[in-house]
């Protein structure tokens, strides 16, 4: 299908980019939306998390006193886990949490959140453009004029742009990748999508088999 292409300031420039239908109008596979969601998120996990064990909290070699006699309960280390102090049981250790999806399942997933976003009509294709150097000021009034400021936009260009990525690093909401970096949770993570025109293309080249 056509989706028309709009200049910078929000008007309509009278060009059109083809979407393919075979990645904005498939049927979505929501389990394959899941998959690749839980699978984004489980490798953003380091799994350093570390708790000691009773063998390796400092201190404790010594047994605190007599095992009779006392009228205490026995105890053979100051650093058992029922003690102040002492060690945990069963506590966390690293692990790696990475999951890995079939090559076409990530696909599926993708191309699943490319045609609900054009389908809630949540993708503008805009003309190409850049900055002589960084500015803030002008990437806010892009956003402004379509009405994007204060919603969670992203931004997807051709190839890597500093000047772009650092004119909008600093406003909220908006996150700028290049297109072919755009996973399943980038997409669904935004409530509106700016492709620029020349980053149609290369979107749609990932998804070549």
């Amino acid at each position: 299908m056509k989706v028309e292409v709009y200049k910078i300031d929000g008007t309509k420039s009278g060009e059109y980019v083809e979407l393919r239908p075979d990645i904005f109008e498939i049927k979505p596979n929501d389990h394959a939306i899941y998959l690749a969601v839980k699978a984004y998120l489980a490798n953003q996990r380091q799994g350093t998390h570390k708790t000691k064990t009773r063998g390796e909290v400092r201190g404790g070699g010594r047994k605190p006193w007599p095992q009779k006699h006392t009228g205490r309960a026995r105890a053979g280390s100051i650093r058992s886990p029922l003690w102040v102090g002492g060690g945990t049981v069963f506590g966390p250790v690293p692990r790696d949490y990475s999951l890995d999806l079939p090559k076409k399942v990530k696909q599926l997933a993708r191309k699943s959140a490319l045609t609900y976003k054009l389908k809630d009509e949540q993708i503008i294709v805009v003309e190409d453009f850049t900055f002589e150097q960084p500015k803030t000021k002008r990437m806010v009034e892009i956003l402004r004029a379509f009405n994007l400021l204060n919603k969670k936009v992203l931004l997807l260009t051709a190839k890597t742009d500093l000047n772009v990525y650092k004119s909008g690093r600093n406003i909220p909401g908006l996150n700028i990748l290049e297109a072919y970096k755009a996973s399943t949770y980038d997409i669904l993570n935004n409530q509106m999508i700016l492709i620029q025109k020349s980053a149609v293309e290369i979107l749609q080249n990932t998804f070549t088999e």
